[in-house]
């Protein structure tokens, strides 16, 4: 009697300590919601309102690039000329500087332009021209070094 009374004890504690619970499956989508990195804040009010066609928020690899997480982006067309600017605001300007050498590696041809502190190169067949300015980094892609040096330093001028 105490021999079965011992099997059915031991029976219900593997049971238990084996057996899943209703909630198991729900904890593992919760842990995989919580490694999503979260959405970034919408900082379309720092681009440039002129010729603006649209602005989008980005989760996460900001113009594709695996460095970069999200951001926004804003969308441009000026005559036949489309181009985009996106920003993006790290926790320090330590962050954002250490994001420019991976612009660099990234980009074909890229050279360092000293009198902005920006890297400018080949994306894929686009050019970009891409800078930090405090905690941020920021750029232009779809024009070239001289097409993209005014539409930045307004750019930079709206970041804080």
């Amino acid at each position: 009697m105490i021999t079965r009374s011992l099997a059915v004890a031991a029976v219900a504690v593997l049971l238990t300590a084996c057996g899943s619970s209703p909630d198991g499956a729900n904890t593992v989508s919760q842990q995989k919601k919580v490694a999503e990195p979260p959405k970034p804040p919408d900082e379309s009010r720092y681009l440039p309102r002129t010729n603006q066609v649209a602005t989008e928020v980005i989760a996460d690899h900001l113009l594709g690039k695996s460095f970069m997480p999200g951001g926004t982006l804003g969308r441009y067309r000026n005559g036949k000329n489309e181009y985009e600017l996106f920003v993006l605001k790290l926790a320090s300007p330590l962050d954002a500087a250490l994001l420019l050498p991976e612009w660099q590696q990234a980009l074909k041809d890229s050279k360092l332009v000293p009198a902005f502190g920006a890297y400018t190169g080949d994306d894929g067949g686009r050019p970009v021209f891409v800078f930090t300015k405090g905690a941020w980094i920021a750029g232009i892609a779809g024009l070239n070094e001289k097409q993209a040096d005014l539409p930045a330093r307004s750019l930079a001028a709206l970041l804080n």
